[in-house]
């Protein structure tokens, strides 16, 4: 079973029992050395050798044990199901299986020796795919015009001041989550000077911060065209009760609770937006409801 697992790993077809095949490359008789020292430790006998096509009948014959146009036909059905969920299922549990899928086509392309049209077919299919659910999931990253605005909110550096409560949890999390994920938060002492080029949020005189009727986290999900998101404007409602005890709503006590037990674990910063995150993932997951078709 050890013999027969690793030579499907290497992606070997099978002419008859006991007899496999892959296409002669360097690596892949590196990779097969320590199998045939294995096998024969084992008592068994083992060959490898190199075996060359007689015609051009049978070398199309050996090509075809290594089609996988199967395989990336059914990734490129899969692909097309998700898109019916577009702008109806929730865009993280699409990118969930969007990322399942990725991994998927890796896994089928790592082992295409022959590729041809149809790789290319669903790497297009799935890049696409991505894309458009990336648009879904960071519309703040666009203008309503669907391009870039001028200064872009992909990779920045995120700032806000100690201590952390409801509104600077809620704000890193929605930049996390929704706005900038591949950028990264930092954290100031009080009188500390923000890096350069960093974007401010939640303390006086930054990028995103207070109004006079708006939390932070309400003011960025009004500037970045977010409030339009039903869930993150009830999650709005809750972060604006627990930092100015306004409007009551009726998730704030437990929401509070959850914080305040994140609070007391964390070690850290970092650890304390890691524990909230998940508090902010759950409300947003109650809240979500798919547009109606």
């Amino acid at each position: 079973m050890h013999a027969l697992r690793t030579l499907e790993a290497l992606g070997a077809a099978a002419l008859r029992d006991g007899v496999y095949l892959l296409p002669d490359s360097r690596a892949r008789r590196h990779a097969l050395r320590p199998l045939a020292d294995y096998i024969a430790k084992g008592g068994a006998m083992v060959h490898v050798v190199e075996a060359v096509a007689s015609s051009a009948a049978q070398e199309a014959a050996f090509r075809r044990l290594f089609d996988r146009t199967a395989r990336y036909a059914e990734l490129i059905k899969v692909i097309d199901s998700l898109k019916i969920g577009f702008g109806v299922s929730e865009p993280g549990d699409i990118a969930r299986v969007l990322n399942k899928q990725r991994r998927e086509f890796d896994s089928i392309s790592a082992l295409d020796f022959f590729p041809d049209e149809m790789r290319e077919r669903a790497a297009k299919a799935l890049g696409q795919a991505e894309a458009a659910v990336k648009r879904m999931l960071f519309p703040a990253q666009q203008d309503a015009s669907g391009s870039q605005p001028d200064e872009p909110l992909a990779n920045r550096v995120w700032v806000t001041r100690k201590p952390l409560w409801a509104d600077r949890l809620a704000c890193a999390w929605l930049i996390r989550r929704f706005v900038d994920p591949e950028g990264r938060i930092a954290w100031l002492e009080k009188g500390q000077s923000a890096p350069p080029r960093a974007i401010g949020f939640a303390f006086e005189g930054a990028h995103f911060r207070n109004s006079q009727t708006r939390v932070s986290y309400e003011e960025m999900l009004d500037r970045l065209g977010l409030g339009r998101n039903l869930a993150l404007a009830r999650i709005g409602r809750i972060v604006h009760f627990l930092e100015v005890q306004r409007s009551p709503v009726p998730e704030a006590a437990g929401v509070q609770t959850l914080l305040q037990g994140a609070r007391r674990r964390a070690g850290s910063e970092n650890e304390l937006l890691r524990e909230a995150e998940k508090t902010f993932d759950l409300l947003y997951d109650a809240f979500y409801e798919p547009a109606k078709p």
